[in-house]
């Protein structure tokens, strides 16, 4: 025979832990912006590291298609970017049910907290930004969206009382302004958002390209994530080396060690590095594994998604949900930062 105060006894308990674990959790978030072709960077520096938080976090993740607009303003290649990013989301493992996941421009109460976050800010703060200093000399028109990236990248924080932000090296200075914001608008009208903390991982920070340089689109020298065979082997092959003699021990500073290091775990990486110490080691067959390893590791990915790619009434329906759960929560501080800077009555 059950007991039955003994069974619902147990079964509050458990309620009860529950709860406690979720209220323990600390709520992660980062985005991606839908620039083109998925690449190693994206996926060390970002993705992987989203999806493994997602297991023990309370994890928001989002495509930026609003940020995406400093870039790219041909709006058949922004929705099929954005797309294409959430379908690579979902194929390297975002799971919905442990996530809230979503698309920026479905949540648009960020760009309401971006122009109240914009009373405070101080413009010399937007000015000392190395990144808007950096994409000017690379080209880039010194529009408004550019300059004011950091504030809507503080938004999409502070919105969602976010209180570990993954970054790399890059993205730091940003995240710093975002604390800036926080504190300041906190000083200012009370306590009403989380300064969040950034979270940089040392090893992925900076994955280099194939020329040795950060990996990244604007250098044309990524290593693609879903791409043909053909394609991958070549971009493998055309990774730069020294011209030591095969006689010599190799350095592992080179880009062709560290990309390869990406794939392996502790052992297999003391083993890589003793064979670049010792004489004998021929690049070539080095970046023959290299592909072969990635070919390898990503091809379940490959498959899931082009499943979903010819199912996307699924994956619009999980960027629905996400929404309305990020919406949720992004109401409540917003509507915070409402009443504490007087716009309610």
């Amino acid at each position: 025979m059950y007991d039955i105060n003994k069974l619902a006894g147990d079964l509050t308990y458990l309620w009860n832990r529950y709860n406690n674990s979720k209220n323990l959790m600390k709520r992660v978030l980062s985005g991606i912006q839908p620039s083109g072709q998925l690449h190693l960077g994206n996926y060390f520096g970002m993705m992987s590291r989203m999806i493994h938080y997602q297991e023990e976090n309370d994890l928001f993740a989002f495509i930026v298609n609003y940020h995406a607009l400093t870039s790219i303003q041909n709006r058949e290649i922004l929705r099929e970017n954005t797309f294409s990013a959430a379908c690579d989301f979902l194929a390297l493992g975002l799971d919905p049910e442990k996530s809230t996941f979503w698309i920026q421009g479905d949540v648009p109460q960020a760009t309401e907290l971006t122009w109240l976050l914009s009373n405070v800010v101080n413009v010399g703060l937007l000015q000392r930004s190395t990144s808007y200093k950096d994409k000017i000399a690379q080209g880039v028109a010194p529009n408004m969206g550019l300059f004011s990236y950091p504030i809507l990248m503080a938004a999409d924080i502070l919105l969602f009382g976010s209180e570990k932000v993954p970054v790399g090296k890059d993205q730091k200075q940003h995240l710093e302004m975002a604390q800036d914001m926080a504190t300041r608008f906190n000083n200012t009208f009370g306590d009403v958002f989380v300064v969040p903390e950034p979270d940089i991982d040392k090893e992925t920070q900076l994955v280099p390209g194939i020329d040795g340089q950060k990996m990244s689109k604007s250098y044309g020298n990524t290593i693609p994530v879903f791409c043909n065979e053909k394609t991958l082997k070549k971009k493998v092959m055309s990774i730069v080396t020294d011209s030591t003699p095969i006689d010599e021990s190799k350095s592992t500073d080179s880009p062709i060690f560290q990309i390869y290091s990406l794939f392996l775990d502790k052992k297999e990486k003391k083993e890589l590095t003793n064979r670049f110490k010792t004489p004998g080691l021929k690049y070539g067959d080095v970046k023959k594994e290299i592909f072969e390893r990635i070919w390898t590791h990503f091809k379940p990915f490959r498959d899931k998604r082009n499943y979903l790619k010819n199912h996307n009434d699924y994956v619009k329906n999980v960027l629905k949900e996400g929404a309305q759960k990020a919406s949720a929560v992004g109401n409540d501080y917003l509507s915070r930062a409402r009443e504490a800077m007087g716009l309610n009555y």
